[in-house]
């Protein structure tokens, strides 16, 4: 800054109020200094800057996703994104992994950066560990998974529901055998969509202790060879409700590998990429990630605003999409 105000012809004092941003000074002014900024290449330090004004705001936010090579959490921290840059807010994004020890990681990375606020998925069993930091003010958003151990806002889909209503689905065309395809069995998420699928199995008089529920599938390759063993079974289901994205590229590898995407039925719980271009297109439960990361979004700096709204756990529905892969009858 000194050099800046060297360049310019200015004071200090001058150049800070043109970097800030603050009234009364000359066009002519902020002119060369902008001018002598830009040639000597000065960027002002954000944290030394907003940590001296009354509220202490950095201007940043940590993020923290499944993953950021799900389609689902891009969606996410996208929607996030675009309404923090609309307020000069950045975005500190980390991937979780679905590893507790990297929740405790990032959370750590993100506070010691002194982020304002906290958009957080988690997977340890509590999150109570962030008492303390919600003690001194910091407002922390959940999403996709509410937490544990803390009572503190969250977003989330309407999991169970969606799960049921994808089960619904396929038992209204004829389907008794239908397989339950999981992520991991510890997940929250994962719960409340294996307890949507068996509750509705059971609504319609079928035995669940009969059920095919294969669990802690962690990628493609695993849901792919899970498949396999469904295909090689007699009998073999009918109809597959695969409860995560990455689980059902896995599945439409498996029965494209035998020629059964025209033969057993299939619907996948969030929505995946180029579903729609398929022959038969994918039938999936939809959730709204952007929807998600708005009202998340939303709350946070709601929050960060100072509004006294109670703390709440938003539930964002979930929407039937359907394109040929569902609608398949049971053929055996």
């Amino acid at each position: 800054m000194k050099d800046v105000a060297a360049l310019a012809g200015v004071g200090i004092k001058t150049v800070s109020r043109v970097i800030n941003g603050e009234p009364n000074v000359s066009s002519a002014t902020i002119e060369r200094v902008q001018s002598a900024a830009d040639r000597l290449n000065y960027q002002p330090d954000i944290h030394a800057g907003n940590l001296r004004r009354s509220d202490r705001r950095t201007q940043t936010l940590g993020l923290l996703v499944g993953s950021v090579a799900n389609p689902f959490s891009g969606a996410v921290h996208r929607a996030i994104e675009d309404a923090a840059t609309a307020r000069g807010v950045a975005v500190f994004a980390s991937s979780l992994d679905d590893d507790p020890a990297r929740e405790r990681l990032a959370v750590t990375a993100f506070l010691r950066r002194r982020v304002d606020g906290l958009i957080l998925t988690a997977v340890s069993k509590s999150q109570g560990y962030l008492l303390p930091e919600q003690e001194r003010g910091t407002p922390i958003v959940f999403i996709d998974r509410e937490p544990s151990g803390i009572d503190t806002d969250a977003i989330v889909s309407n999991n169970a529901e969606g799960a049921a209503m994808a089960t619904r689905h396929l038992l209204e065309r004829g389907h008794r055998r239908i397989a339950f395809l999981g992520d991991r069995h510890d997940i929250q998420t994962a719960v409340e969509r294996r307890r949507g699928f068996l509750e509705e199995l059971g609504r319609a008089g079928i035995p669940t202790g009969d059920a095919w529920v294969i669990e802690d599938l962690h990628d493609e390759h695993a849901a792919h060879e899970a498949v396999a063993y469904l295909l090689e079974g007699d009998p073999r289901p009918t109809a597959i409700f695969s409860a995560q994205n990455l689980i059902t590229m896995g599945a439409i590898r498996g029965l494209r590998d035998r020629n059964l995407q025209s033969s057993l039925a299939l619907v996948g719980f969030d929505d995946v990429e180029f579903g729609d271009l398929l022959d038969p297109g994918i039938t999936v439960i939809a959730q709204d990630p952007d929807r998600i990361g708005h009202l998340a979004a939303e709350r946070i700096f709601a929050r960060l605003d100072g509004e006294g709204v109670p703390v709440e756990t938003v539930v964002v529905p979930t929407t039937l999409i359907e394109r040929g892969s569902g609608e398949i009858a049971p053929t055996e």
